[in-house]
């Protein structure tokens, strides 16, 4: 399975998908830390990503909303950091949830680990989630959550060239 630049497979109840992106792992793990930073790419085209707590740490949460700028249709999600290596690894529980970080009961809990790697100038980042069971994953295959996420490293992407393109005109 692949969509576009990110190569994606399943194993069992994991889903694994890897992108290569043109940015030292530093900015790469950065990005997906800083609450400034994430949400100017986290997301699908067409929603926009709000963090109301960012706490990268064991046991810290992230807790954020996104938004379709189309109709307005909100998906609210938590994340629970489990281990953080700083520009290594991060591993964290994630769920579905509502607006006052209560988990939605019935739908899927995924366990997911990022790993950071660098390769030459570039950043490898292979992301593996596991479900609880097969059929949760073909769950959230079902809800086009791959399409989502390869769509949200394709703005990770995009936000990381023009972060490097202003670093060099001397914007920050």
């Amino acid at each position: 399975m692949s969509t576009k630049g990110t190569r994606t497979r399943t194993e069992g109840r994991e889903l694994i998908m890897e992108r290569i992106f043109e940015a030292p792992k530093e900015l790469v793990y950065e990005a997906h830390v800083s609450p400034d930073r994430i949400n100017r790419w986290w997301g699908p085209t067409g929603w926009e990503t709000h963090s109301y707590e960012m706490a990268v740490e064991p046991n810290g949460i992230w807790h954020y909303c996104m938004r379709s700028s189309e109709d307005g249709q909100e998906s609210w999600g938590k994340a629970t950091y489990q281990e953080v290596v700083p520009t290594e690894r991060l591993v964290y529980e994630d769920a579905f949830a509502d607006q006052y970080g209560n988990e939605l009961s019935g739908m899927p809990k995924m366990l997911v680990q990022l790993d950071f790697s660098e390769e030459s100038n570039q950043t490898k980042l292979t992301s593996r989630t596991r479900f609880e069971s097969e059929e949760e994953l073909q769950k959230i295959i079902d809800m086009q959550a791959v399409e989502g996420m390869s769509e949200t490293y394709d703005r990770l992407a995009e936000y990381l060239n023009d972060l490097q393109k202003n670093k060099e005109e001397g914007q920050s």
